[in-house]
């Protein structure tokens, strides 16, 4: 058995203002990178560990060196009682999430979706990028499995970085049931289906110029 490629790690950024520039410049290439896959996307295509790792990467390019890499030693996760598993069962892990997405394929959309987020944060592949890769990812999958380029800004990513209170419980919902052994993500899948339906709302409001009747107002995008 060939032994795993060493990961380079450290930070590339020289200050913390450098740092924050890369990152919003790599979040405007990797959602550019998704919309591209998502509208190039062939009946044929898969989730794979290979996009996985090249939405890592988009992701800390510049930032981290272990961009593009799967962890090769421990991290942990701090004020969670989950923490990742060993970085020998990492590439395992991820190949068994994209075989349970290849086999749930004619599941609802918000599921996989939902599943994708959670189990990515869950495995916890890299060094760096974790959550970003799992929201990428999940706004993919999610888009792949309707079959379109989802309309209305922001986007479900954009949102759950705004407010990530809901989004950690719902992360921790899902731990709790992985506890037992069993896929348990109604609460992302919740999460998942407001924030749908809020980008949705907002495009008609681009549209039309006026809140949707019975919805409430929509923040300005």
């Amino acid at each position: 058995m060939l032994p795993l490629p060493f990961v380079p790690k450290g930070a590339t950024y020289q200050d913390e203002d450098e740092k924050v520039r890369l990152e919003s410049r790599n979040g405007v290439i990797q959602a550019a990178y998704v919309l591209h896959r998502v509208a190039e996307w062939s009946p044929t295509d898969r989730i794979t560990p290979e996009l996985c790792l090249k939405l890592q990467e988009l992701a800390i390019t510049q930032i981290f060196r272990c961009a593009g890499y799967f962890r090769d030693g421990p991290v942990t996760i701090s004020d969670v009682a989950h923490q990742p598993p060993d970085h020998t069962e990492v590439k395992g892990l991820v190949e068994e999430m994209c075989a349970y997405l290849y086999d749930n394929w004619a599941s609802p959309a918000i599921h996989l979706a939902s599943y994708v987020m959670w189990r990515m944060n869950w495995i916890h592949p890299f060094y760096g990028g974790n959550g970003r890769t799992a929201r990428a990812l999940s706004y993919l999958v999610l888009s792949v499995r309707l079959h379109f380029v989802l309309p209305g800004t922001k986007t479900i990513p954009e949102l759950i970085v705004e407010n990530r209170e809901p989004y950690y419980q719902a992360l921790r919902s899902a731990d709790r049931a992985w506890q037992q052994g069993v896929v348990e993500v109604t609460a992302m899948e919740d999460l998942m289906g407001s924030l749908l339906a809020k980008q949705l709302v907002a495009i008609h409001k681009q549209a039309t110029g006026r809140d949707v009747p019975g919805v409430g107002a929509i923040d300005e995008a």
